[in-house]
């Protein structure tokens, strides 16, 4: 399957960070520049900008991903600005109200969803997001074609028990930090796992007969990031 060139590798992102971050402190070392970086990088608001411009820029969650972003560069004024002050009270009703208007306006796309008797969801695609947080989601296709996963300090269980692959290649790009997914795949899929691993790692832990025979023409290829965090592939005899 040729790879979308609207498509955003999160290793590209990833390392596009580390090139930014290394060439401030570089800077500030060299005298350039007069900031206190680590005030600013080393904080929870910084990390919660840059975990919601993955899921802005690499997953159609783009209200969340805009809310987390805006809510973490809004958090980071102060450590930026010294001048400007917010008081500590301020930081818990914003994310309240952040969070209160991704569930007003997610509510509508999950009510397009195509529901089964079972719960299960009819997606070619999937496109999971679980920040803090997570839950079981069962997806049924005839022609399943990947998608994307995010986990940050949570993660789904995914189901696709009830799927059949697409021809070709189908790739499913995964992104964990201090969390990540487990897939159920059905035991006679070709599944290759490509994932880059910082503190962190994707296991393949299904059970598999060996004298099944395996379609070949059909693969999941699971590619992604994981860092602080991993995630694992099950199947059942």
């Amino acid at each position: 399957m040729p790879e979308d060139r609207n498509h955003v590798d999160k290793r590209v992102i990833f390392g596009s960070i580390l090139i930014f971050i290394g060439g401030l402190f570089l800077l500030n070392s060299l005298s350039i520049i007069d900031f206190r970086f680590s005030r600013v990088i080393f904080s929870w608001p910084f990390f919660l900008m840059i975990i919601g411009v993955f899921i802005l820029v690499n997953t159609s969650k783009k209200v969340l991903g805009g809310i987390l972003s805006g809510v973490g560069a809004f958090l980071l004024l102060p450590r930026v600005f010294p001048d400007l002050y917010f008081d500590g009270s301020v930081v818990f009703p914003v994310i309240l109200i952040a969070f209160g208007l991704y569930i007003l306006l997610n509510r509508a796309k999950q009510r397009q969803e195509s529901l089964r008797n079972d719960g299960s969801i009819k997606k070619d695609t999937i496109d999971d997001v679980a920040v803090f947080g997570g839950g079981s989601k069962i997806i049924y296709s005839d022609n399943f074609k990947g998608g994307n996963v995010t986990a940050v300090f949570g993660g789904s269980e995914i189901n696709l028990m009830s799927c059949k692959l697409a021809d070709g290649e189908n790739v499913l790009d995964v992104l964990m930090v201090f969390g990540g997914p487990t897939i159920i795949v059905p035991k006679e899929w070709n599944v290759v796992i490509n994932v880059t691993s910082i503190l962190g790692g994707f296991s393949n832990k299904s059970v598999r007969n060996p004298n099944l025979v395996v379609d070949q023409s059909r693969t999941l290829v699971i590619k992604g990031l994981a860092m602080f965090g991993g995630g694992e592939i099950k199947t059942y005899l």
